[in-house]
């Protein structure tokens, strides 16, 4: 794992919030060659308060859980439901996305290791904060297994998996590959199968670029070693499970084999949640078109599930 530099918080920025007690700050985590920008919403000035360190998911997403191509806002509701509940929270840009700035930052040289270390960084700051009674993470869809592997072994009292798989990135992978056209899947295997094995491929099929592009390559077989069912036993602290049963890209089973391979874990399985946290039909583009809208809020299930487990002792 790369190196990391820890500084204190940076405030930008600090404005007062309709939570009860609660004031927004935008931090910032100094790395090597940049920082790490996110906001933390402190629930209570009065006193101390638990406090969940947000990781996002997949591709460009930002703390807020949008992308260039979809603005949903469910991490953002996140935070502010966790806020009216009285817990604080950080959620953050990850390297390269949003406000967060790192130079020189090349796709080439991105690992998956640089998104664990970075979580860890955050971590290990909020923990020195005497405003946090205690510190706990929660990753949403890829940003489970990064926020997993980070709590292990760190000052982080639980742990929270929000649609997060329980299979590997290239089981999962061909999995979905099953719905596309034969052609398809006789090219994706065994490009797939290289790079579990650690091999680089100099030539992809250019409708398979925005997979396999040989600068993302480095960064995939780096995610690809890592087994969630693997990782989830090394950790030490309660564990949340959260799973939606409208979830068009992580199956209800996925959850069920993380909670399986996990002996101090709790499952709670959403009726009509899909992956962004919010309610929604199975019917695909029903459920895709709930990814655009910003207004729509976050499943109350969920967010009750994920209050009572973070307060409770």
């Amino acid at each position: 794992m790369k190196k990391i530099t820890i500084s204190l918080l940076v405030f930008v920025t600090t404005i007062a919030i309709p939570y009860a007690q609660s004031t927004m700050d935008t931090v910032q985590l100094n790395i090597e060659n940049g920082f790490i920008e996110g906001t933390l919403i402190v629930a209570d000035q009065a006193e101390s308060t638990p406090i969940v360190v947000i990781i996002a998911g997949s591709g460009p997403t930002d703390r807020n859980g949008n992308n260039p191509a979809m603005v949903n806002n469910s991490l953002k509701m996140l935070a502010e439901g966790l806020a009216e509940n009285g817990i604080s929270s950080l959620r953050y840009d990850k390297r390269g996305i949003g406000n967060s700035k790192v130079e020189g930052l090349n796709e080439l040289d991105l690992r998956f290791e640089d998104y664990i270390g970075d979580v860890t960084g955050w971590i290990e700051m909020l923990d020195a904060d005497n405003r946090f009674s205690e510190v706990m993470v929660a990753g949403h869809s890829e940003g489970a297994l990064i926020g997993m592997i980070a709590t292990q072994g760190s000052k982080a009292k639980k742990f929270i998996s929000m649609a997060g798989g329980g299979s590997s990135a290239p089981d999962i992978l061909r999995e979905q590959f099953k719905a596309q056209p034969e052609e398809f899947q006789n090219q994706a295997y065994p490009i797939l199968d290289s790079l579990e094995q650690g091999m680089l491929v100099k030539e992809v099929p250019f409708y398979m670029a925005s997979l396999f592009r040989p600068s993302v390559q480095p960064y995939l077989i780096s995610w690809f070693k890592y087994d969630p069912c693997k990782e989830v036993v090394k950790l030490k602290v309660p564990v949340l499970i959260l799973q939606g049963t409208t979830d068009i890209q992580v199956a209800v089973s996925e959850a069920e084999k993380l909670h399986q391979a996990s002996k101090q874990s709790e499952l709670h399985i959403i009726e009509g949640m899909n992956h962004i946290l919010k309610n929604a039909e199975i019917e695909r583009a029903k459920n895709i078109a709930t990814y655009t809208n910003p207004d729509l809020p976050i499943n109350e299930a969920f967010l009750h599930h994920m209050v009572n487990f973070i307060k409770t002792k």
